[in-house]
């Protein structure tokens, strides 16, 4: 593939990842917060759901890609890690939308190449150029003055936005090894497909005792309002496109790149946050 033809693609799959995440977020801080759908486990759940579900439609029936096996004991027990690590942090980002607005929980987030270089180098002894590093410096300032000033700070869910935001990192790092390295090499879509059911088995139990209402909850909800079902659909597919787009760019870059490109975003956000706070500034 030529230069431009990579640039093209990368680009592409940038935007679409861009889009899918803005959607994704949007949605779940609508159902979770305005639509009294109060289950971020079960939405995780049902995410990871249609993660398998469409990953082996398009393996196994629409060859995309062809199926790939299991190589080694410690191929899976990372694809196990990666699989918690995931849960957590999409767990922790879903219950922290429930006490902060979107606009600050995407500015703590900003603090995630931060976490992503420092797992980076604890994983794989690299470092970055001293310039990568003190680029961050301003973004986790940022947060830091961010967070002092927010009107609707909760404390709880800083807590879990900032671990979510930290267990993101490690993910990234863990999902970049993966997928570059040579012995066990898998490719995105696949990674996908032995990642989700054993978050679905992490998700499940954690539901049904911090969720214990969860089922008649969500029966009632749908008949309550029509759109229910759809909106949990259209949420679950959006998810599967982001955790697919998250694979193909960190593949295609790297987990660092993957997450500067994020806060490439979330800096306007941060403008803003600090903007309501300070109107003259």
């Amino acid at each position: 593939m030529s230069s431009k033809k990579q640039a093209i693609f990368i680009s592409s799959l940038v935007i679409l990842w861009y889009s899918s995440n803005i959607g994704v977020i949007l949605l779940n801080k609508f159902l979770l917060s305005n639509y009294g759908f109060r289950f971020p486990i079960f939405l995780t759940m049902c995410h990871m759901a249609a993660c398998a579900i469409l990953s082996y439609i398009s393996i196994v029936f629409l060859k995309v890609v062809p199926l790939q096996t299991l190589k080694s004991k410690s191929q899976f027990v990372k694809i196990a890690t990666l699989s918690v690590v995931f849960c957590g942090s999409v767990v922790g980002g879903n219950i922290s939308l429930r006490y902060l607005a979107v606009s600050f929980n995407q500015a703590v987030g900003a603090t995630t190449p931060f976490f992503t270089a420092l797992f980076a180098y604890l994983a794989t002894l690299k470092r970055e150029a001293w310039v990568t590093y003190a680029a961050l410096v301003p973004v986790v300032t940022g947060v830091v003055i961010a967070s002092g000033g927010e009107p609707s700070f909760h404390f709880f869910g800083f807590v879990m936005c900032i671990s979510a935001t930290a267990a993101r990192a490690f993910k990234s790092v863990l999902q970049g090894i993966l997928l570059s390295s040579e012995g066990e090499k898998l490719n995105s879509m696949n990674l996908l497909l032995y990642m989700s059911p054993i978050a679905i088995l992490v998700l499940l139990p954690a539901a049904l005792i911090m969720e214990p209402n969860v089922v008649d909850d969500t029966l009632s909800l749908g008949r309550e309002h029509k759109f229910m079902w759809l909106l949990l659909l259209v949420n679950s597919v959006m998810a599967y496109s982001a955790n697919l787009s998250n694979f193909l760019v960190t593949k295609h870059t790297s987990a660092l790149t993957l997450q500067v490109l994020t806060s490439l975003t979330l800096f306007f956000l941060v403008l803003c946050v600090l903007h309501n706070y300070f109107p003259n500034y």
